[in-house]
């Protein structure tokens, strides 16, 4: 029988994963069909999710962390690294794979996170090739061949940029996770990402200030659109994902973040109606079974 709270922590987890998910296919059809700058949605997004998970953190958790993080000189270094090229990277590339394809495929790649730490640990001697890691990057290589070409070695289901920009935002997701374990480890979770977030927005600002759009061109579906990708899709789908660690252990959560692709896929290919092949499925379900798989290797 669940228990109450494992109610809610299930409730918080799907919900944060599939806003997150679905999020990202509504950035897709901002980008494709309403000519939104990927530079700017990158910017604003992360300013406003940022400050609205420090104000979540000063209302109902621990306040003083929100400026305590800055008065160690390492730990502040730490976090404007982090923000930039770990916070900023992240979104960057995954936003801008979405943009040259689609939220489908690009969040599918980011996906490919797991099996580049592993190898980077591997690599470092910090962890032992296991038959589980084996599996999982077979899973891994096997998903992103049906997923790119479709079944079809000449050609590609997506453009070659919109695969690069993937692959990368993989790579930083990567550095995003593992930057994030000595910080993480002495500051809460909402104030080492809010800052992170509100870092990398302030940085991306300095190349594309936000206030520079046309606002007048702004309709009432697209500012609904945008509040969707910047509340539901950013600040709450996180907040949530977060929040479920307090009623489920990292293994369920894990597990259940995997829901993030799948909706990315399903809203991609029903509401956006985006070709979607048949060894394009295969691969989504090998990918999805590599998260799977490494989520069920935790011990913790």
């Amino acid at each position: 029988m669940i228990r109450p709270n494992q109610k809610k922590g299930l409730f918080l987890v799907i919900t944060g994963a599939t806003f997150w998910g679905i999020g990202g296919t509504v950035s897709q059809k901002l980008f494709q069909q309403y000519a939104i700058d990927v530079n700017w949605l990158v910017t604003i997004r992360l300013l406003i999710a940022g400050f609205l998970l420090l104000a979540v953190q000063w209302v109902r958790k621990d306040y003083s962390q929100v400026l305590a993080v800055w008065k160690n000189r390492k730990t502040a270094v730490q976090l404007i690294i982090y923000g930039i090229i770990g916070m900023l990277g992240a979104q960057y590339t995954y936003m801008a794979s979405i943009n040259h394809g689609n939220a489908a495929v690009a969040t599918l790649l980011q996906y490919l996170a797991p099996v580049m730490i592993i190898i980077y640990l591997v690599i470092r001697k910090q962890t032992v090739l296991t038959r589980n890691d084996l599996l999982a990057v077979t899973l891994a290589l096997i998903g992103c061949f049906f997923l790119l070409t479709n079944g079809y070695i000449s050609q590609l289901s997506v453009p070659v940029i919109a695969i690069i920009w993937g692959v990368l935002s993989g790579l930083a997701l990567a550095f995003y996770t593992l930057y994030a374990v000595p910080l993480l480890a002495r500051y809460d979770t909402l104030v080492i990402v809010g800052w992170a977030m509100i870092i990398g927005g302030l940085a991306l600002s300095f190349i594309h200030p936000p206030w520079q759009l046309d606002f007048t061109n702004l309709t009432l579906e697209i500012y609904l659109y945008l509040f969707f990708v910047i509340i539901f899709g950013t600040m709450i789908a996180f907040w949530f994902y977060i929040e479920s660690l307090q009623h489920l252990s990292p293994k369920q959560t894990s597990l259940l973040g995997s829901l993030e692709p799948l909706s990315a896929v399903l809203t991609t290919v029903i509401w956006l109606n985006e070709p979607f092949g048949i060894f394009q499925w295969i691969g989504t379900a090998c990918i999805i079974g590599m998260t799977l798989l490494v989520a069920l290797n935790k011990d913790s």
